[in-house]
């Protein structure tokens, strides 16, 4: 099965340092490059996405700010596409589906930031266009929400979100993608 990787939003302004900080963001990026090198390793398709606010009163990934640019932790190399977006739905007005159509694409694996909003709006699109959707769980990061007067802790959010994906497809940890992905070119 012709699959995907897709890395959305790992870009410097949610780590440390960064205008919107998340919670681990250091431990879910190294996950997403340990299939984003898997994927490398076999030749199998990876495309970087990255947001890009157009909003005037935008806080976070303004054009031209550094805090736009991919994370060191997954560079996007020369030869790997890459989908500028500014939606949390990578699909929305970018060339992605038309790549992945090109590519005779059927499931995508999702990795990236912040699970609650642009993870969860492109796993749902995935699996309305049709593509088998796995979420690896433990290359996401989200961060702390308010809801009337109540916090909610980034690991509730995460988990919550992680919860309801399982309605479009699969959610497995990296590892488990990888002994996955595996164990189906191993029945070829």
């Amino acid at each position: 099965m012709k699959t995907a990787l897709l890395l959305i939003d790992i870009q410097n302004d949610y780590f440390p340092g960064g205008k919107m900080e998340l919670v681990r963001p250091l431990e879910a990026a190294q996950k997403a490059n340990g299939l984003l090198q898997c994927f490398r390793d076999h030749k199998q398709k990876t495309v970087h996405i990255q947001h890009i606010s157009l909003r005037p009163d935008a806080t976070f990934f303004i054009s031209g700010d550094r805090g736009t640019d991919i994370h060191d932790s997954v560079a996007h190399f020369e030869g790997e596409p890459l989908v500028q977006k500014h939606y949390p739905n990578s699909f929305r007005e970018t060339n992605l589906l038309d790549l992945l159509k090109g590519w005779g694409t059927e499931r995508v694996i999702i990795t990236g930031m912040m699970s609650h909003m642009c993870v969860d709006a492109t796993a749902r699109a995935a699996a309305d266009f049709g593509f088998q959707v796995i979420v690896a769980e433990d290359a996401c990061a989200t961060r702390d929400l308010k809801f009337g007067g109540t916090t909610i802790p980034a690991e509730h959010v995460h988990k919550a979100f992680m919860a309801a994906l399982k309605s479009y497809g699969q959610v497995m940890t990296a590892e488990q993608v990888i002994t996955h992905l595996a164990a189906a070119q191993d029945k070829k």
